[in-house]
């Protein structure tokens, strides 16, 4: 779907932090209680318990350190090996577990978190997936979004793309900051006991790493998010870009001939090409900022490394502190400082997951709009055995009206064909009885039974020819034999022996055949009532009339209802119909 601006009262990037979190919560929360929740709630408990194990294994290889360099400076051998081969025990500190163990569990720990979290989030994106494509589908959501949500742009995108986004995010970016916090109550406990108090100022400082820490990391996330905030708007307006473009590339494969029939390739070309600088200025601005932020995040994520060895390296040089204790603190600073610093690390994925986020819930929010609008003639089904038109009006989307005060009722058996000048308003009023027009009012009762609406531009659904023809019935329904009858009565027997054939049919077939198509789904599908909007008018003359005489000889008992221009079909008709001047006149009889 193209895109159509900006997305009703949204203006990506610039809410406030509380009402994403909501957001997020809303999009988050049906999952987590859907029956699909104690399964996944199981899933999600193992997954914290191996994270809280590979912090645990993070915990040890800061003790083990202090025995591996304490070796190393002792020059004792056994001591070497032990620490890296299996564990090691003195009187100070107690028995360490060796490398190798310690190795063996964070990879068992890390290796089976990631598989399943992977197993979660395709778990949690298939729901979704279901959910956002049923909210859709559903009481044609799509046709009103369509016609009436000029904010909501790209819908394709943001089930087959933002979903996933959002699921991998979400689980990544929620299990980092619960690591990041438990690593954090760890090791500023551990750090605190390494860190000697200090005097400053005639005051005694306790614990004076861990101040240092904190100081260091809240500088670090303030500058980073100084230079980075812009990144949420313009990731936010990439994706956008980047579904405009991929839906002209897609718009060029579904109309080839057309564009090479009018030589337009020039044409295409310079709108891909605009499409495509749109993207590559934003992708511009993003590099820039993320420039700037990469200077601050690698910066300082390297001064990290050496900072809290040099706050350190007096107590080693006064005889203080051992080599393997410099190591044991150090890392411990480290540890806490990346605890500290998760918003840091994680910022451009912070970003992006912001504008995921808002282009969700701007979807949610506008299919329940469109599910809550109320536009539109009323229609009912099955009260009686004919269909009743009373005192219905219909308008264009912009308000102007088209066709005013339509009294019509239609007999079950007979054949209505309606004629008048093209923008009348004929294909509207097929549109009203099939409700899926929004915009108008009165009321409209349909009979009961099996409808089937055959639109001018006929639709083919990806798969196999027999599918193509069954279409919107199950395939399964119907024999070989019937499709390859109702194939040949809509002159398109050469294709009987195709029908196990996948193929891009709107591609491959030419107008009028795709035309006979559709008809040969009414000659399959039998229905009680048939709706033909201009339904045979890329076909000649000829043809048209066989396929309308083959439609009265092998559907007696089928009510039709024609749109069409040419004149010469009324011969096949019980009633013509005419609309002038916005109302519904009686031709003949």
């Amino acid at each position: 779907m193209p895109s159509r601006g900006e997305e009703d009262g949204t203006a990506a990037g610039g809410r406030r932090l509380d009402l994403v979190l909501r957001d997020a919560g809303s999009l988050a929360l049906p999952y987590w209680r859907s029956a699909e929740r104690w399964r996944a709630r199981a899933l999600l408990a193992v997954i914290i318990v191996l994270n809280l194990g590979i912090v645990g294994t993070s915990i040890v290889f800061i003790y083990w350190q202090k025995i591996f360099y304490n070796a190393l400076e002792a020059k004792d051998w056994d001591a070497f090996i032990a620490s890296l081969l299996w564990w090691s025990y003195t009187p100070r500190d107690g028995v360490t577990i060796g490398f190798a163990p310690a190795l063996a569990l964070f990879v068992l720990f890390t290796g089976y978190e990631l598989y399943l979290r992977q197993a979660l989030q395709i778990r949690w994106r298939r729901w979704m997936t279901e959910q956002y494509v049923g909210q859709w589908l559903s009481d044609r959501v799509y046709l009103q979004m369509a016609l009436t949500d000029s904010g909501t742009d790209n819908p394709d995108q943001r089930i087959a793309e933002d979903i996933r986004l959002f699921v991998d995010n979400t689980l990544t970016l929620g299990l980092g900051l619960l690591r990041s916090s438990t690593s954090l109550f760890a090791f500023v406990w551990l750090l605190w006991r390494l860190s000697p108090p200090i005097v400053l100022a005639g005051v005694v400082v306790p614990g004076y790493l861990v101040w240092i820490a904190l100081l260091y990391s809240a500088f670090g996330t303030w500058m980073v998010h100084l230079a980075g905030r812009r990144l949420t708007p313009l990731n936010y307006l990439q994706q956008r870009a980047e579904a405009d473009f991929r839906f002209s590339l897609m718009r060029v494969l579904e109309n080839v001939e057309g564009i090479a029939f009018h030589g337009g390739e020039a044409e295409q070309k310079r709108e891909l090409g605009s499409r495509f600088a749109t993207l590559v200025t934003n992708w511009r601005a993003i590099m820039t900022v993320t420039k700037r932020l990469t200077f601050l995040t690698s910066g300082y994520a390297q001064v990290v490394l050496v900072f809290p060895l040099a706050a350190v390296a007096p107590a080693y040089f006064a005889g203080r502190a051992s080599l393997g204790g410099v190591f044991q603190t150090s890392n411990a600073f480290v540890q806490v400082q990346n605890a500290l610093s998760w918003i840091v690390e994680s910022y451009p994925a912070l970003t992006g997951w912001f504008a995921t986020v808002e282009r969700l819930a701007g979807f949610h929010h506008s299919a329940r709009r469109a599910r809550e609008a109320n536009g539109g003639a009323t229609v009912t089904l099955g009260e009686r055995d004919d269909l009743d038109i009373v005192n219905v009006q219909l308008s264009c989307p912009n308000g102007q009206s088209l066709i005013r005060d339509v009294e019509l009722r239609v007999s079950p058996g007979e054949r209505l064909l309606i004629k008048g000048a093209s923008g009348t308003g004929k294909s509207t009023l097929l549109r009203a009885i099939a409700d899926i027009w929004p915009f108008g009012s009165g009321a409209i009762r349909r009979p009961a039974g099996r409808h089937l609406f055959l639109p001018h531009r006929p639709y083919m659904p990806l798969g196999t020819l027999k599918r193509a023809v069954c279409y919107p019935m199950n395939e399964a329904e119907y024999s070989d034999l019937d499709v390859r009858s109702a194939l040949a009565d809509a002159g398109l027997g050469h294709l009987a022996p195709e029908l196990a054939t996948t193929d891009a049919w709107e591609r491959r077939l030419s107008a009028g055949e795709q035309q006979r198509l559709v008809l040969a789904r009414a000659f399959l599908l039998r229905p009680q009532w048939l709706f033909l909007d201009e339904a045979t008018s890329s076909l000649d003359p000829a043809a048209e009339a066989h396929l309308y005489s083959l439609l009265c000889e092998r559907l007696r008992d089928t009510t039709v209802v024609s749109i069409a221009h040419r004149h010469d079909l009324a011969r096949f008709h019980t009633r013509v119909l005419a609309i002038e001047e916005g109302v519904l006149r009686n031709v003949s009889t």
